[in-house]
């Protein structure tokens, strides 16, 4: 299953391609858009991590950017939504109206307990 995640880059990556994103140069698997909806910027961010997508958006609801690639990704694809990311790698993600915060302190709680028993 090593080359699973490749086969679905292969077929996905075109595919946002044509839809309109940008491949950024310096990460291949991050892919970004950005759209004017009624006279309002609408930015959508993309990672790719073998079959998961996380996804940044900056307007959500009927006729935003976001909606409409979910919906043409769910018309392609069979995909799930599984909401609002509280964690990704090993990082722990939290956000509100003007803010993301990342956080890898449970990870480094699990090496200090795995690699530093005694403390």
């Amino acid at each position: 299953m090593v080359q699973a995640g490749r086969r679905w880059q292969r077929t996905l990556f075109p595919w946002l391609l044509e839809f309109g994103f940008a491949q950024c140069k310096s990460d291949p698997c991050v892919f970004t858009m950005t759209k004017s909806i009624d006279g309002e910027q609408h930015r959508l961010t993309l990672g790719c991590y073998d079959d998961d997508l996380f996804t940044l958006y900056t307007h959500d609801g009927a006729g935003s950017l976001y909606e409409t690639f979910v919906e043409a990704l769910n018309h392609r694809w069979n995909v799930e939504d599984e909401g609002p990311v509280s964690d990704l790698l090993n990082v722990d993600i939290t956000a509100d109206e003007s803010s993301v915060s990342l956080s890898q302190e449970k990870y480094i709680a699990h090496l200090v307990s795995t690699y530093l028993p005694d403390g």
